[in-house]
């Protein structure tokens, strides 16, 4: 599972080494990362095919369109790449699980490619001529509802108060999976051959080094120190996530155990020898194209047939780097029958022993032995979750902060002024907001963020205003306005606290759903809360295969329509 226990500790820079005056000083680790995200810098190499796994069709369409017009945007050179290609994920009930979904969404891709761009995907990545990266969104977003509804349940589609150029739309807000692309693109370089999967709702920036060659067959990262004792296990609360830990041998192999005690994972990790270093995982991992494909050959049936569940973690990694009885018994603590859990250990032993029979060592310069290892982004790394509605608000505030951190945040989307791209008539803006590309004729900005806001008066103070369009904009202390056209008189109006989402249909007709910054929309996804006719899942469902592009539309001409009015 993904951990952010120790992740997010802020990143303390060291000073750097005295250099020679003709030499400009070295930048530090979290400079040099979030250089290599910025599609301005000469540094910035994005994956050459983006896979994007989402909900439904119309989804994929979106993101298709969104990205080749935006970060993703080819040159005019008739380049094959970047190639950008979204697929759904239309299993059987119950979902793939990560680990099938993976490899289903890549070849779901791989066939989109060869039909409408004539581009062998598999073959070139086996070449080492590609990097591919999948990007995982599927998912109902709970505990960051009301907002995915905004975006008819197109969760990664949640907008950032940052704007950024996109082709046929101007400037406007990034959402928070091109921040994600943006960011994990620092990895392409190193990864010619290998397929990368992430997560699409957190950004993160190492403070180890990013453009390492890979030396196993499948890595994961994660945040790797020294092998801590019982006590210290527990106190950085290992023995609640999912733990990678690495030989101090030179091969550096490492294994996985999950939500297990110290001395439980002492003893499953003894394969290992002596343990040089272990850390909570993250998730996101990477794989070998032979690696891929004997995973792809393994799991023929089920990809055939659209059927069955199995995730990364207990059904690849763990089964594959663990010994058959320490492996029965975690997985016992999850539930599964021994003769279950024997059965897969044996399905996943023999395909590593038929992998590693078949895989030559000159395949990619990687021994056939080093089958899992580990990619550190660093003890200090830098971690921004968007997940949950208090994430959401917390970490976009952290634009309008004063530390070191606020600093890389702003570096990372390109905040270098308080006001971007807005005409602000006689309102003041006070020093600790931010304000992008909005419009404004009098008011009052005070330690709020603002965002593609058109209106003629605003008084917002300590809020976030997302993509709103009304002619009064009130905003109290801590709220939240993301996504309303209003044409009332009196406009909007938010209370301290307060979560007001639009939320459009197909036929143009807008409904705004309330919350607080206290309501968890995990807990009260099938109540009805703050005053809603319906709950947050009776939306979701209202908003089943919605056409997102078209419905942006429909936003952007009732926008036109109120400032149209404007006088």
């Amino acid at each position: 599972s993904r951990s952010k226990q120790t992740i997010r500790k802020r990143y303390t820079s060291k000073p750097c080494a005295m250099s020679s005056p003709s030499e400009p000083p070295k930048p530090t680790p979290v400079a040099a990362a979030i250089e290599a995200t910025l599609p301005s810098s000469p540094t910035f190499s994005p994956y050459d095919v983006t896979i994007v796994c989402t909900t439904d069709e119309n989804q994929a369409a979106y993101w298709m369109s969104r990205l080749a017009s935006g970060i993703l945007r080819r040159g005019a050179d008739g380049a094959s790449f970047p190639l950008v290609l979204a697929v759904s994920e239309d299993w059987s009930a119950g979902g793939a699980g990560n680990g099938l979904g993976t490899l289903y969404a890549f070849e779901k891709a791989c066939r989109l490619a060869q039909k409408e761009h004539d581009v062998d995907v598999s073959a070139a990545m086996a070449e080492g001529k590609i990097s591919v990266a999948l990007y995982h969104t599927a998912g109902k977003g709970t505990r960051l509802a009301p907002l995915p509804g905004g975006e008819n349940n197109n969760k990664p589609g949640v907008k950032l108060p940052a704007t950024h150029e996109v082709e046929g739309m101007g400037k406007t807000p990034i959402t928070i999976l091109e921040a994600v692309v943006r960011q994990t693109a620092m990895y392409s370089s190193a990864r010619k051959g290998r397929l990368s999967v992430f997560w699409g709702d957190q950004v993160f920036i190492p403070t180890a080094p990013f453009d390492v060659a890979p030396t196993h067959h499948a890595d994961i990262m994660c945040t790797l120190g020294d092998m801590p004792g019982p006590e210290e296990w527990v106190e950085k609360g290992l023995d609640k996530y999912g733990v990678i830990a690495v030989s101090a041998e030179e091969s550096a192999d490492s294994a996985q155990v999950e939500k297990v005690g110290h001395a439980t994972a002492t003893k499953m990790l003894s394969s290992l020898g002596n343990i040089g270093r272990v850390g909570p995982s993250l998730g996101s991992f990477s794989v070998s194209a032979q690696l891929l494909k004997a995973l792809r050959n393994e799991y023929r049936e089920e990809l055939d047939a659209k059927e069955g569940k199995f995730d990364t973690d207990p059904h690849f990694w763990m089964p594959m780097t663990l010994p058959e009885a320490d492996y029965v018994d975690l997985m016992g603590q999850k539930g599964v029958e021994a003769e279950d859990a024997k059965k897969h250990h044996v399905r996943m032993t023999k395909m590593k022993e038929t992998f590693q029979a078949d895989v030559t060592e000159e395949d990619k310069g990687i021994s056939t032995k080093r089958l899992f290892g580990a990619v550190d982004v660093g003890a200090g790394a830098l971690w921004w979750d968007y997940g949950q509605v208090k994430l959401y608000c917390a970490n976009n505030k952290k634009i309008l902060e004063e530390s070191e951190e606020a600093d890389h945040l702003r570096s990372f989307l390109g905040v270098t002024e308080k006001v971007v791209d807005s005409s602000l008539g006689s309102a003041t803006v006070c020093a600790h907001s931010r304000v992008f590309s909005s419009t404004a004729k009098t008011g009052s900005i005070s330690s709020s963020i603002v965002s593609a806001v058109n209106t003629v008066n605003i008084q917002a103070t300590g809020a976030i205003v997302v993509n709103c369009t009304a002619k009064s904009i009130v905003a109290a202390e801590g709220s939240v306005l993301y996504n309303i056209v209003d044409n009332s008189e009196e406009g909007i109006v938010a209370k301290e606290g307060d979560v007001k989402v639009g939320v459009l249909d197909g036929e143009g007709v807008q409904t705004v759903m309330n919350s607080h910054i206290s309501i968890d929309g995990g807990k009260a996804w099938k109540n009805t809360v703050a005053g809603n006719v319906l709950s947050f899942e009776a939306v979701h469902k209202a908003n089943g295969n919605a056409d997102v592009k078209a419905i942006e539309g429909l936003r952007k001409r009732k926008i036109d329509e109120v400032l149209s009015k404007f006088s």
